[in-house]
């Protein structure tokens, strides 16, 4: 029988009989190739959640989820079916409620301005960083333009001429009447 085969995984541990040398006569096996790179990317904003496993993440009562639903508080997305569908953002959204509702004593409506004034400071700081990159743009186009024009300047000597004198008349003004 031949040596075993380089395990992928760990080189250092052969591949044994059975799991990628067959026996003797054997068809021989299809090696599991490198998978390709997953069709979707989970971010923190990817809707996995069913409302069961959302409310025992978040340690509320699917009913209180629904109620914060309705209120506008932690908004999941839906389904074709119009089934509730939780992000791992929207899991810590619900903590949150819950920590200001419980801890801080805040009402629903409160929490739901804070929740409006969080959101609109980070669509303001957002935009601020555009602006930033924007005009660092800009200011580097300026900075280019401006040594073109400072590399365009003529290197010749140029002869200086005194300025001519001006004449010594004197000038009355009188306004219109």
């Amino acid at each position: 029988m031949s040596p075993n085969p380089m395990n992928p995984i760990d080189p250092d541990r052969p591949i044994g009989p059975g799991l990628g040398e067959g026996l003797p006569g054997d068809a021989p096996r299809r090696t599991r190739r490198a998978s390709a790179p997953p069709q979707y990317v989970l971010t923190e904003d990817t809707p996995v959640y069913v409302i069961s496993v959302a409310a025992e993440l978040s340690g509320l009562h699917p009913q209180t989820l629904r109620q914060y639903d309705r209120l506008g508080l932690v908004c999941p997305d839906r389904t074709a079916g119009r089934g509730r569908r939780y992000s791992a953002r929207d899991i810590q959204q619900l903590r949150e409620v819950q920590r200001l509702s419980q801890d801080e004593g805040i009402n629903l409506a409160g929490i739901k301005r804070i929740i409006e004034l969080e959101n609109q400071v980070t669509a303001l700081q957002s935009r601020i960083s555009e602006l930033v990159d924007s005009l660092d743009g800009a200011a580097a186009a300026l900075q280019q333009r401006e040594a073109a024009v400072h590399a365009s300047y003529r290197r010749d000597l140029v002869p200086y001429q005194p300025p001519t004198p001006q004449s010594s008349a004197l000038v009355v003004w009188r306004p219109k009447r």
